[in-house]
């Protein structure tokens, strides 16, 4: 029988430590996360400061290939269908093999699509291509 126990807690413990780079990535580009920072494996993002809301953030993200979910945040002014914060993680990520110094590319990406979508949707595009193109989901 195969013991997956040491690799089970190597996988958690990379779900972390990438969060962690996410959300530091994230706000050394000024994106406020709610908790200002994050434990586990997700973050919640504050977006008012960007003037997007989590709707139109979700649907941007989605375009340039980043899969995050629109939230609500606490007190959110907006509504729920609509929310002013998107929720972000790191498993999906860390199953393809990305570490630390991904995350940061990941947080660029993020910050390139929110604050400017017209402008660098084609370069994100081409920036999260070339991520996934180094970890590929199967070899071969």
């Amino acid at each position: 029988m195969l013991d997956l126990t040491g690799k089970k807690a190597l996988y958690q413990t990379q779900i972390v430590k990438n969060a962690a780079a996410l959300a530091a990535g994230l706000q050394k580009r000024g994106i406020n996360l709610v908790s200002g920072g994050t434990d586990n494996h997700l973050m919640l993002v504050d977006l008012r400061s960007l003037n997007i809301t989590g709707k139109q953030a979700q649907h941007d993200l989605d375009e340039v290939n980043i899969t995050c979910n629109k939230n609500g945040i606490p007190f959110d002014p907006e509504s729920p269908f609509v929310t002013s914060g998107i929720r972000l993680g790191t498993p999906a990520v860390t199953s393809r093999g990305m570490k630390e110094a991904d995350m940061d590319e990941i947080a660029e990406c993020i910050y390139l699509t929110l604050t400017d979508f017209e402008k660098n949707a084609e370069e994100v595009r081409a920036r999260v291509a070339a991520l996934l193109a180094k970890y590929p989901l199967y070899e071969g």
